[in-house]
């Protein structure tokens, strides 16, 4: 039986390893930042989310940048982690059409407001990337 040090830091190390794979440094640069406030919210976000959940094999990382662009911006006002799963979904293949197709179909869904927001994060991203 391995003791809860171990399987925590196994746990954080398998979510550094998916973050890694998928080029998402702004992760683990945020949960980074968290260290001096709340340094379980930032371990969280990359054990749990990254690396017992984001690592699980039945959606491959493109798929569950689409739900997660989709849950984003049915939520509202999250911009800001727009700014950080927008580039994660270029990284792991999604293009910038398919991005905007995502915000367009979550327009019926969740609202014109969010859909446009969420677009406009992304055109910004774009334009910074040199994609438009």
């Amino acid at each position: 039986m391995t003791d809860d040090t171990t399987t925590r830091n196994a746990r954080y190390e398998r979510g550094v390893e998916v973050l890694n794979h998928v080029k998402a440094q702004s992760v683990i640069d945020l949960a980074d930042s968290l260290a001096g406030i709340s340094p379980e919210l930032g371990y969280q976000t990359v054990a749990w989310a990254y690396g017992d959940i984001y690592s699980r094999p039945a959606l491959t990382p493109r798929d569950r940048q689409l739900c997660t662009l989709a849950m984003l911006t049915s939520q509202g006002g999250e911009e800001t982690e727009l700014r950080a799963h927008i580039p994660l979904a270029l990284e792991v293949g999604l293009t910038p059409d398919e991005i905007v197709e995502v915000f367009l179909h979550a327009a019926v869904y969740c609202g014109f407001p969010r859909a446009i927001n969420a677009t406009q994060v992304a055109k910004k991203i774009f334009a910074e990337r040199g994609l438009i």
